[in-house]
């Protein structure tokens, strides 16, 4: 990856995004379209396909049919392994073009976005389709004259909607273990950031994916996601993004077949930093990154900082300079640190719950505000405020963006007080050189994820999810495969 191939790849015209139906890039029923807006420069960047709950409908009955005749469910477990890989190859030769892609239309920084877009993505697709024929059914223990057997069936049709953040990254968690289990899939990507995963879904046509196996739909979430959640013909509905949309996704789940509904909803991720910390210095650079990268917007983000009293001022003094030292800017060059907020309404969100610590005491040490307003895109200076209350807004609030709170406590007891004082319980960190309390602490900060001496990096070998309003059900690790299978009992008399 160079900056002249970048730059080469931004210079290209995004031809408009249709729907992908029946194996067919399809425009809205009704003609719609709606502009995406790059949040590089506010300018657009092109158009597409404003769905309708026809639309959605027309791709969910596209993906039972090709459900129900067994076009890829049927298929042999080496066969389905075989075209999982095809795509795998394919994301990873077209990924400098995938990354660019959404950059322009999300605002991550190309230097993330490569690894954790088209990369990760690629990776995941690999190790369901390893995975899938490794999985076996049960024999269970039984009289003599009596055989159980459990087997374990795909559940039919998949509906998932995808957040803008990490469009790649979060659509392959889904993609991945429903399709290696042979579901048919039904994509919903978010209306700020489908174009890379619009882009992916193609290349798994390409890479011999049968018609109506997968599909997907752009538009808003009013429209087409409320008709992929009252469809009585979805049978697994999964999603990642705020509390509220997954609400009003189980009561649509409640007002049509009952389907199952999988939430990953995000949190407030403590991060607790002790005084026997092993480096200090690391630990600081590692907060900064844990909740600046991507200008904050990880569902698994760090945005509390917790420290321990004796050290806070000295500790939030190296955070602060961490902060300051990384570069915001053009997300597509390769210099830049963190990139844009993803829309303009993400943006003065931020900058409310800013202003709403300040109100509240709390105090603004760095940033705080919007930058490079010049450039028509939407920035915002990584912004430290201390002070801040456990039961402040900035402290029980997520805010999805460049904001760290940073709280002192004064004990272990403490620390556990203040990190499970949110409705939340996605991930955490604890920094210290005491075996003992690093155990104590996984053990007792309730959350799905809890780092040691590090923040971030996990891999698809173990599970994200969260507990409390954080959400239900795993992505990544063979946990994930759970939500895309039923389990039948055979019980035979021998």
């Amino acid at each position: 990856m160079d900056q002249s191939s970048i730059d080469a790849l931004r210079a290209q015209v995004v031809p408009q995004r249709l729907h992908v139906i029946d194996g067919q890039q399809v425009p809205a029923s009704d003609g719609g379209l709606m502009d995406i807006l790059s949040p590089i420069d506010g300018q657009v960047l092109t158009r597409m396909a404003k769905g309708t709950a026809a639309d959605m409908n027309a791709a969910i009955a596209s993906a039972r049919a090709a459900f129900e005749d067994g076009r890829w469910a049927g298929q042999p477990p080496a066969a389905r392994k075989k075209v999982l890989h095809k795509w795998a190859d394919l994301i990873e030769a077209n990924a400098l073009e995938l990354a660019v892609l959404g950059v322009r239309d999300n605002g991550t920084e190309i230097g993330m976005a490569i690894k954790a877009e088209p990369g990760s993505a690629a990776g995941t697709i690999r190790y369901y389709a390893e995975a899938l024929d490794k999985l076996y059914g049960e024999i269970a223990a039984t009289p003599s004259d009596v055989l159980g057997l459990i087997q374990k069936e795909p559940v039919g049709v998949v509906g998932a909607i995808i957040p803008w953040n990490f469009p790649l990254m979060i659509g392959a968690w889904k993609l991945g273990p429903a399709l290696a289990m042979g579901n048919s899939v039904v994509l919903k990507p978010s209306e700020t950031a489908s174009l890379s995963l619009m882009r992916m879904a193609e290349l798994a046509l390409d890479a011999g994916l049968p018609p109506g196996v997968l599909n997907a739909v752009t538009g808003e979430g009013a429209v087409v996601g409320e008709a992929m959640g009252l469809s009585m013909d979805v049978d697994v509905l999964v999603f990642t993004g705020s509390g509220g949309t997954g609400r009003r996704l189980l009561e649509y789940s409640a007002r049509s077949n009952l389907k199952r509904v999988y939430l990953e909803l995000g949190g407030k991720s403590p991060n607790i930093v002790f005084a026997d910390a092993p480096n200090l210095d690391e630990a600081a650079k590692v907060a900064a990154a844990g909740i600046f990268r991507n200008a904050g917007q990880v569902c698994v983000a760090g945005s509390r900082l917790l420290v321990e009293a004796p050290i806070h001022d000295d500790f939030v003094a190296k955070v602060v300079k961490a902060a300051e030292a990384m570069r915001v800017g053009d997300p597509l060059s390769l210099e830049t640190a963190i990139g844009a907020v993803n829309s303009e309404t993400q943006l003065k969100q931020n900058l409310g719950f800013v202003e709403t610590a300040r109100a509240e005491g709390g105090q603004v040490v760095t940033g705080g505000d919007r930058i490079l307003q010049e450039t028509g895109g939407y920035f915002m200076a990584p912004t430290v405020v201390t002070e801040v209350k456990p039961d402040a807004t900035l402290a029980q609030k997520e805010v999805f963006g460049p904001v760290l709170g940073v709280t002192a406590f004064e004990s272990d007891d403490d620390a556990v007080r203040i990190a499970n004082s949110t409705v939340y319980g996605l991930a955490g960190a604890v920094w210290t050189s005491n075996l003992s309390r690093a155990h104590r602490m996984v053990k007792n900060v309730r959350t799905g994820v809890m780092h040691v001496n590090t923040y971030g990096g996990a891999d698809g070998t173990v599970p994200l999810g969260g507990v409390g309003q954080s959400g239900n059900g795993h992505d990544k690790s063979l946990h994930a495969i759970e939500k895309y299978i039923n389990l039948k009992t055979a019980w035979i008399k021998l």
